[in-house]
């Protein structure tokens, strides 16, 4: 039988150990686990996965790119800061092309996609674990913005959240964070369902910004600073 024939797995489906090297970084600067300026120990996390360096660069490079870590002088890898003007004006980058999104997507938002937007609204009002409110809302807020046929649009708008989400954390366990946002996600829900694409629009818009007043108010001193 020619090689070309037989069934093989697909090798490029498989997760790399840069690729599970990068989840678990991520995962650990998202939560707050590793701290804002802490360096990442390139021998720990190869020994800790039982790898060499080569992974752990791969992995540190791409978390560059992302904007979760920075390569210092005499300190190497580590985790990036975020100046109070500069959370602010993310915030406002995502408010605009989160706003964008919809407003495209509504026109196209089917019964079955309203309905698992539905079942995410409900699921992240009835979350009791604040660690995971932040992928709920998220996860919410993406739904709604899969019909915009803007794949590049919705990819820009994952790697702000990406940037934004362990501030967005901070906002929703430090205040009634979680509560307004369901109220607005209802209300977002209820004009996407009556076809309002400009009125859910104006309201993603003023509930992103909402959400950066609130995060700028209850913000711990030691993160309000000028220099990233």
């Amino acid at each position: 039988m020619p090689l070309i024939d037989q069934k093989l797995p697909d090798l490029g489906s498989a997760p790399t150990a840069s690729d599970l090297i990068l989840k678990h970084l991520r995962t650990l600067i998202v939560d707050g686990t590793l701290d804002e300026g802490e360096p990442i120990r390139q021998d720990e996390i190869a020994g800790m996965f039982n790898v060499s360096k080569i992974p752990v660069r791969e992995a540190l490079k791409r978390l560059e790119a992302e904007g979760l870590v920075a390569f210092r002088r005499n300190r190497g890898a580590v985790v990036t800061a975020l100046s109070e003007p500069e959370i602010v004006e993310m915030f406002e980058v995502r408010a605009i092309l989160e706003a964008s999104a919809i407003r495209f997507s509504v026109p196209h938002l089917s019964e079955s996609r309203l309905s698992e937007a539905q079942e995410l609204c409900d699921a992240f009002a009835n979350e009791t674990d604040a660690s995971k409110w932040a992928d709920l809302n998220w996860r919410f807020h993406s739904c709604l913005y899969e019909d915009a046929q803007r794949p590049y649009l919705v990819g820009m708008i994952r790697s702000v959240n990406d940037r934004l989400e362990r501030y967005l954390r901070i906002q929703l366990s430090l205040s009634h964070g979680q509560s307004v946002a369901d109220r607005e996600h209802r209300d977002i829900l209820s004009l996407c369902r009556a076809g309002h694409a400009d009125g859910a629009a104006d309201l993603v818009y003023a509930h992103i910004l909402g959400a950066c007043h609130s995060l700028m108010t209850h913000l711990p001193p030691q993160t309000k600073r000028d220099d990233p």
